[in-house]
């Protein structure tokens, strides 16, 4: 079975996130939506609101699963048994990070293979910190958060 880990904050998630899952889905038995709990950058939005986001966006998708872990992601990976990690690239300096990072998960764990889909360029200026800062500043944010996520974001 081809398990797939798509890792991330998600704080929130966009239509950028949404467009690299989609198309990422058909190539696995299975995703698993990675929320990363990181206690050195705090959360706009609470693990719980996150958590019910993804689940609403992809409750049409039966190979897609939502988890939270702590800890690195290789570790989470090998304890959901993924061996390939999904990454989306919206920019030359996503792609280098992005690089530096799976160089040291490939050394760490060798057989997981980082899997790097590349943003359609009208969502490549889209992302959550971006998001964060319009929906701080009581900004309009609903052209860049897939509907499903924007009705939960205006109940309590």
């Amino acid at each position: 079975m081809k398990i797939a880990l798509f890792p991330g904050s998600f704080d929130p998630v966009t239509k950028a996130h949404v467009d690299i899952l989609r198309r990422a889905i058909p190539l696995f038995d299975k995703v698993v939506v990675g929320i990363g709990l990181n206690s050195t950058k705090p959360a706009f939005l609470d693990i719980d609101k996150r958590k019910a986001m993804l689940k609403a966006v992809f409750a049409d998708e039966d190979k897609v699963e939502v988890s939270t872990y702590e800890g690195l992601t290789v570790e989470f990976c090998k304890k959901i048994g993924a061996t390939y990690m999904i990454r989306g690239i919206r920019t030359v300096s996503d792609f280098e990070y992005e690089k530096a990072i799976a160089q040291m998960n490939h050394s760490l764990v060798p057989e997981i293979e980082s899997i790097f889909i590349v943003s359609k360029p009208g969502y490549s200026s889209i992302s959550s910190t971006i998001v964060r800062d319009i929906m701080r500043n009581n900004g309009d944010v609903k052209q860049f958060i897939p509907k499903e996520a924007f009705d939960l974001l205006q109940k309590p």
